[in-house]
């Protein structure tokens, strides 16, 4: 890798802990070609994305980043795991350790704040965008439909009564 390659790999990481939402650092060593494809799949899945980066340039990358606490972490055979969404980088991260004996994660960032191994956890068992969005979505539609019971309810319970009342004077 000459000089240019290198200087663009370290601008490309830059922007990566720039625009990440949260970055995720995992030893992967003992990982088959084939176990790195299926994270990479499921990452895509996600909404997130896996690259395996040199330390040295990372670390460079890393200089005046808000996710610069994470320079520890990158030693050894080291994985990056990032996503926009806060949430989605750890969920895949989290999910594909549970599968893998060798996907080891070390911790990351979230933003400024650097999260240890249980912070990352933490973060993956948090809902994600598209989930607090239909959350949010259903708790602002639940009054109108409370609304519209309320308002239908009487009008039923006299269609009720009045239809009791016609069979009992039938009868």
């Amino acid at each position: 890798m000459d000089r240019a390659q290198k200087e663009q790999l370290v601008d490309e990481l830059g922007q990566i802990f720039e625009s990440s939402g949260v970055v995720v650092v995992s030893h992967y060593a003992g990982l088959t070609v084939a176990d790195m494809q299926s994270l990479r799949a499921k990452a895509s899945e996600a909404g997130s994305a896996v690259r395996v980066a040199k330390n040295r340039l990372a670390k460079i990358a890393l200089d005046g980043k808000p996710c610069a606490s994470i320079a520890d972490f990158l030693t050894g055979m080291t994985v990056l795991t990032y996503s926009e969404d806060p949430v989605a980088a750890a969920k895949v991260a989290e999910d594909f350790a549970k599968e893998n004996d060798n996907f080891v994660i070390l911790g990351g960032a979230m933003g400024e704040n650097a999260l240890d191994r249980a912070g990352v956890t933490a973060v993956s068992k948090m809902p994600s965008r598209d989930e607090l969005i239909a959350t949010i979505a259903g708790m602002l539609g639940a009054p109108a439909s409370n609304i519209a019971g309320a308002i239908g309810a009487p009008a039923s319970n006299i269609a009720s009564i009045l239809s009791t009342v016609e069979d009992k004077a039938a009868a």
